[in-house]
């Protein structure tokens, strides 16, 4: 049987409170998916009933037995490892009335001013692999985002935005610039990573931008939160030693791991919260800079919206 060509999914392995799950699967639900996979890194019977009941919705429990069963050697020690592997798993096992298969997270929330089930539709087939680039949420209001910078003037515009801590970050951005990938099914031999995809050993094969889409990250909603999570991401996540600078060691760049613990060693919180307030604090000035330089992104996302719609029993 042939599947409908605009169909797809999303994966996504989610260790979150019940709240943030429900509104990331709400949204995408709204936003046209046809299928989610959520595979639970953690038990959350708050809403995992909510989950189950959704007729769309495909929840996998990943709890140390459930490893045990399926992999030699249990639950991977790294989350980034575990995401790739549910990712490739929900890939080559779940995915068979879908066109569209695409790995995120559940603070990333796809966006397009038109359905994103035609612009996947519209893809020629020799498209096999689509890259959605981020947008990244300014800590605030939750509906400004700066733009994704490419091009030869990348580290200008990014020095005139922010000019204190921008040579060190690539594109401005605190999280990834990398964005993630819409895969075509029944492809044989296809992993997952991150922010790429293998068939064999071919990295991205029949790949292509989608700049339609934007991936909207919220990867700082306020001081706050940013402050706790700080210390995770340092050690183990995104802002973690083994990952490569913004710019070449020979141009002077150095890692966000560096940057972030040679700005605390020398000022503590309270240059932390400098930092913080450069490149991510939603205001005014920033907003004018980001705007000036064509890079202002206003989305309202009406998440809550989507929530109340699609699962109004909770709460």
């Amino acid at each position: 049987m042939t599947k409908p060509a605009d169909r797809w999914g999303i994966v996504s392995t989610i260790k979150a409170p019940g709240a943030q799950i429900l509104n990331f699967a709400a949204y995408h639900l709204e936003a046209g998916a046809h299928r989610l996979f959520i595979y639970l890194d953690a038990p959350c019977p708050e809403v995992r009933h909510l989950l189950k009941a959704h007729p769309k919705i495909r929840v996998v429990d990943c709890d140390d037995p459930s490893w045990q069963q399926r992999r030699k050697g249990g639950k991977p020690a790294k989350h980034q490892q575990r995401q790739t592997l549910n990712a490739t798993r929900a890939y080559r096992r779940q995915s068979d009335d879908l066109e569209w298969l695409t790995h995120i997270d559940v603070d990333e929330f796809l966006w397009a001013d038109k359905s994103i089930a035609q612009i996947l539709a519209e893809l020629p087939q020799t498209t096999l692999n689509a890259r959605a680039r981020p947008i990244e949420a300014l800590a605030g209001a939750g509906s400004a985002f700066k733009g994704f910078i490419s091009g030869s003037e990348r580290k200008n515009i990014v020095g005139r935005v922010y000019p204190q801590y921008g040579e060190y970050l690539k594109g401005g951005f605190l999280s990834h610039v990398q964005g993630k990938i819409f895969v075509r099914t029944g492809l044989p031999d296809l992993s997952f990573r991150i922010h790429n995809i293998y068939q064999g050993k071919d990295e991205n094969p029949g790949g292509q931008e989608l700049p339609e889409v934007d991936l909207c990250h919220f990867h700082a909603h306020n001081w706050d939160q940013w402050l706790s999570q700080y210390r995770y991401r340092l050690k183990q996540g995104s802002y973690r030693a083994e990952l490569e600078p913004a710019w070449s060691r020979e141009t002077g760049g150095i890692t966000k791991h560096e940057l972030l613990s040679e700005i605390e060693a020398s000022e503590g919180t309270s240059g932390l919260r400098a930092f913080f307030d450069e490149v991510c604090k939603d205001s005014p000035k920033l907003r004018r800079k980001l705007e000036a330089e064509g890079l202002l992104r206003l989305r309202d996302l009406r998440i809550e919206e989507a929530r109340q719609k699609h699962f109004p029993k909770f709460g």
